[in-house]
């Protein structure tokens, strides 16, 4: 298994967007470069561990967050995702959403795969 590292660095990106940090405050705070920052963001180079922790705890927020496309059982992680989607949307995009959704949800549970076994979503 790999982590897909773009994937890690966008949630982050995100986050500090939202915190009102910008990259060279949050790299000052957690003590690593901003270039360096710039490249986690990015997915070209892997983020460690304590590297990582240090950005969860500077945007108060949580690992999950952070590395939520990465794991299987994340539910309430993609469900405040659809959330703040949805936050976005006037009363005409919602009925979208929610008929796209719908007809999406009814082809998942007619695929007797997917229904009954989660086995086959790999993560990268």
């Amino acid at each position: 298994m790999t982590l897909d590292y773009p994937s890690i660095g966008k949630r982050i990106k995100i986050a500090h967007i939202k915190a009102d940090l910008s990259q060279e405050r949050l790299a000052e705070i957690i003590d690593i470069s901003p270039t360096h920052l710039s490249n986690i963001e990015r997915g070209s180079t892997h983020v460690s561990l304590l590297t990582l922790v240090k950005i969860a705890n500077a945007l108060y927020t949580s690992m999950d967050e952070l590395l939520a496309d990465n794991v299987l059982y994340t539910k309430p992680i993609f469900e405040n995702d659809i959330q703040r989607l949805l936050d976005g949307c006037n009363e005409y995009e919602i009925r979208i959403v929610k008929n796209t959704l719908e007809a999406l949800v009814d082809s998942l549970h007619q695929n007797d795969l997917l229904k009954d076994n989660i086995a086959p979503y790999t993560v990268r």
